[in-house]
């Protein structure tokens, strides 16, 4: 298969990973992978690093008279956002590849706004989903998404990486807690803090380090860390490349998010082995529940920092939860078996 893989976000994070993820299985596989992205982006970069041909356009309606001079060229064309699946519909009609998009939101489509996003929707010839919570809107539509969950795979530490970052913020003999998430709304950012605020009223022994930065609620969540005097103990990292090195220091991995499709970042606690502790927020249920891990409600900040403070302390619950943690994420979230998940649909649509 010749596969055409979008991706037009600027920054690197989960999504874009899952798309290199994908890439590379498809490759592995055999199959003729190209990428059109964002000119000069982290995706670009990332991608050609790899080997694979990258096509570039500055501007998002680009992609549009791209896929129309040379989508021809390809069997399936993968929209891995929304906003590239938009461009790959309304060209559809010139390159006439078969359509797959990837959701990776859990975002309820806005009664005003059904109309356009299911008129994208039914006009893709494949829609997956990332979690079952990612499927629920294109289900409430009438469609029928499959589920191919997210990825995650083994890689080499960066002790060099991990050091300075040691060295940065003095971790030495500090048990480290930690959340890689951006400072949004959908991310809860202030009950975060909040719950660290009332675990460090009670023990002086840990620091937290929150990866990830802008967003709507940046300036909130810097303010409340003044508040709080939480300045030596929640510490606003930013993004940092190579953050996945980062778990193997890490004694507990938090989430607070109030939407979340997958949560694919506790796929990479699951994977090293840290215990996580997490809102029950859509995909978050899925990944955490079942002992592999702490789930507590939403927007309870006291949960949350209970859930933290029984992690450090209750070793036994902490073994069991991790152990579990890791089957499930060798055995659901391996990335040769998702890229041939995908592989499948496509060999289905092709086969039509």
């Amino acid at each position: 298969m010749r596969i055409l893989q979008l991706n037009f976000e600027k920054g690197w994070r989960g999504g874009e990973r899952q798309t290199l993820y994908c890439m590379q299985a498809f490759r592995r596989a055999g199959h003729a992978v190209e990428l059109l992205t964002r000119a000069g982006g982290q995706m670009a970069e990332r991608a050609r690093a790899e080997g694979f041909a990258v096509h570039e356009v500055r501007r998002a309606p680009a992609q549009l008279a791209w896929l129309a001079r040379h989508g021809r060229r390809y069997d399936i064309i993968h929209a891995q956002t929304a906003n590239t699946l938009t461009w790959a519909v309304l060209a559809k009609p010139l390159h006439r590849a078969k359509v797959a998009f990837s959701r990776r939101t859990s975002f309820t489509v806005r009664p005003g706004e059904q109309w356009k996003t299911g008129w994208k929707w039914r006009h893709a010839d494949l829609i997956v989903a990332v979690s079952d919570m990612a499927a629920g809107e294109p289900r409430r539509l009438g469609l029928a998404p499959v589920v191919i969950r997210s990825a995650v795979e083994p890689r080499a530490i960066d002790q060099a990486n991990v050091q300075a970052l040691v060295a940065e913020f003095g971790l030495q003999g500090k048990r480290v807690l930690a959340t890689s998430a951006a400072l949004i709304q959908d991310k809860d950012p202030l009950t975060l803090i909040r719950a660290v605020a009332l675990l460090a009223g009670q023990r002086q022994d840990f620091v937290f380090l929150h990866f990830g930065g802008g967003g709507n609620r940046e300036q909130a969540a810097r303010e409340l860390v003044a508040a709080s005097g939480l300045q030596q103990v929640y510490h606003l990292a930013g993004f940092r490349r190579g953050v996945e090195d980062f778990y193997s220091i890490m004694d507990v991995f938090v989430m607070a998010s109030e939407e979340e499709a997958l949560g694919s970042s506790v796929l990479d606690a699951f994977l090293l082995r840290v215990p996580v502790v997490s809102t029950d927020a859509g995909g978050l249920r899925e990944s955490v529940g079942e002992g592999r891990g702490c789930l507590v409600p939403v927007g309870d900040h006291q949960a949350l920092a209970a859930g933290m403070a029984r992690m450090l302390d209750d070793a036994a619950y902490r073994a069991q939860a991790v152990e579990k943690a890791y089957a499930y994420v060798r055995s659901e979230h391996d990335v040769t078996q998702m890229g041939r998940r995908y592989l499948a649909q496509f060999e289905r649509l092709l086969g039509q």
